[in-house]
């Protein structure tokens, strides 16, 4: 009898334990918090269990040998525990913290360029889910099967900024009647021209690998029975060149101690159509994944760089040379790839920026570029005071490059959530700010604020180019604005360069060889491009 019944309480143990597993699906990996609390409560079920004869008929704890046993195991388990996240702390690891992430000063009229339009996400994601919900209503054949994710991955997808979200099940019962064939579309939104599109998939090639399902194709599992071990980051929702979904699964990777320093080592891409996945080290991910390297993680790390620089206690304490992100980012697609871009101030909370930085979200490459201003919130607060009268709300700016110039450009929104008009607010003269119920309107307004002038594409194929060396290079103020005239060994004509939008003038000086296109004039020549 007691042997049956302590195989009895085994099997118990074995089927409770394998339903705290199914359920919770903690990884096989010292590095797993989840890893730690199942170890610690199995083995104070399995000695309570096997005890309880003994606690039933007045026995003390610590005359149960087993169950001492087990308690002792699973105290020190707990300190095991403690003592790795001590040692696994800035506290004791500040220039390991400091060095997770390699940080390359930049160029900013050099790296990033001109803005085009027509690859800058002009909406947030808040404005990209009323328009994926709005294109939901319209689909009556599955808006009472289906609802929209809140996913809304950003991606470059065929040279275009877009947001993708697959659909998902809109309850339990709508998951019983459909799960048979699986979700049949995703919603692929337009960043910069707002266009909305419902992607149906193929009869036969719906999404069967999902967050919104139950069981064994629910995406977590899905991945914890193939990569017991892996601790997987935040997924995301992509897809290919072709439209074909995936999920993108980053792997976390610790570099200090036993749960610190989080990196990604690997990415598994799971199809979301098959289920097929592929593993790969992080430095061969395939390049249309764009999503490997969470916000958030990113903006994680370079806090570390930032804080750690001179030590922790420097961090705390003095806080000399401390730099921190501001509370918001935003995205900016560049290279074929999606990078964050967050300002950078002292921990000192003053309300300006020291610069910017924008990290890769595909390779964690990172880039920091010094320009002091006005920090986002106040650029924000800049332009919603323009607009007081009509109650429009900011969404956090992006940086972009206008006329040489580092501007603030966002959209402003209604109480409704809808965008109604664009400001552009100079990053160092942030009074300076510009509104337009189109983009076209709002960056004419800001050129003509900053004195700048908008060369077409047109004027850029009709224009001429001269090369040689400067002769005379001389800073004249008109109507407030600088500008250099420029003229040329053995060329009587004068070459007008404005310098908001050719900066990189202020480098030249007599005697240097340049290249420039302009565009002929009476008496001044207006230069459209240096080369």
């Amino acid at each position: 009898m007691k042997l049956k019944l302590k195989l009895l309480l085994g099997v118990v143990v074995l089927l409770a334990a394998g339903v705290y597993y199914y359920v919770t699906i903690p990884a096989f990996n010292i590095h797993s918090n989840g890893f730690w609390l199942f170890v610690v409560s199995l083995v104070v079920v399995l000695g309570g269990l096997l005890s309880i004869r003994k606690l039933r008929d007045g026995y003390a704890v610590k005359d149960i040998k087993i169950l001492k046993v087990a308690l002792i195991l699973a105290g020190a388990l707990v300190i095991i525990y403690i003592i790795g996240s001590v040692l696994s702390s800035p506290i004791i690891n500040s220039r390991k913290y400091h060095n997770l992430m390699t940080v390359e000063d930049g160029t900013f009229t050099e790296d990033i360029a001109e803005v085009d339009y027509n690859e800058i996400p002009l909406l947030d994601k808040s404005s990209a889910s009323l328009l994926g919900n709005r294109m939901m209503g319209t689909l009556v054949d599955m808006v009472s099967q289906f609802e929209v994710s809140e996913l809304y991955t950003q991606i470059n997808y065929q040279g275009k900024p877009v947001r993708v979200t697959p659909l998902v099940y809109a309850s339990p019962v709508k998951w019983l009647t459909n799960m048979g064939k699986g979700i049949p579309a995703y919603i692929m939104i337009d960043m910069a021209t707002q266009d909305t599109q419902c992607v149906r998939l193929e009869e036969g090639q719906y999404i069967k690998y999902s967050q919104s399902e139950y069981f064994n194709r629910n995406i977590y599992r899905h991945l914890r029975f193939r990569y017991p071990t892996f601790i997987f980051d935040r997924l995301s929702f992509e897809i290919d060149e072709e439209g074909t979904p995936y999920w993108i699964c980053p792997v976390k990777q610790f570099n200090i101690g036993l749960f610190g320093g989080q990196t990604i080592g690997k990415v598994v891409l799971c199809n979301a159509i098959t289920g097929d996945t592929v593993c790969y080290d992080i430095e061969n991910c395939p390049e249309w994944v764009d999503s490997v390297y969470s916000a958030n993680l990113l903006i994680q790390l370079y806090d570390y760089y930032g804080l750690y620089a001179n030590g922790f206690l420097n961090s705390v304490l003095g806080q000399k040379g401390c730099l921190k992100t501001t509370d918001g980012y935003n995205y900016l697609a560049m290279e074929d790839d999606v990078w964050v871009y967050t300002g950078v101030t002292s921990v000192s909370g003053d309300q300006s920026n020291v610069g910017f930085v924008l990290m890769n979200q595909r390779t964690m490459e990172a880039r920091y570029y010094a320009c002091p201003g006005a920090e986002e919130y106040s650029a924000m607060s800049s332009a919603e005071g323009q607009v007081q009268h009509l109650g429009y709300r900011a969404t956090f700016p992006l940086l972009l490059n206008v006329a040489g110039e580092p501007t603030y450009f966002m959209a402003l929104k209604d109480a409704a959530g809808l965008v109604k008009q664009y400001a552009m607010v100079n990053i160092t003269r942030y009074q300076n700010v510009a509104i337009g119920d189109t983009v076209e309107e709002c960056e004419q307004a800001y050129l003509e604020l900053i004195g700048a002038e908008k060369v077409t594409e047109e004027e850029k194929a009709e224009s001429l180019q001269i090369s040689g060396t400067i002769s005379v290079l001389t800073q004249v103020v008109l109507d407030g604005n600088s500008r250099y005239y420029v003229m040329l060994e053995g060329d009587e004509r004068i070459y007008d360069v404005p310098v908001a939008q050719f900066s990189q003038i202020i480098r030249y000086q007599a005697g240097d060889p340049i290249t420039i296109h302009y565009l002929e004039g009476d008496e001044l020549q207006t230069v459209v491009e240096i080369l």
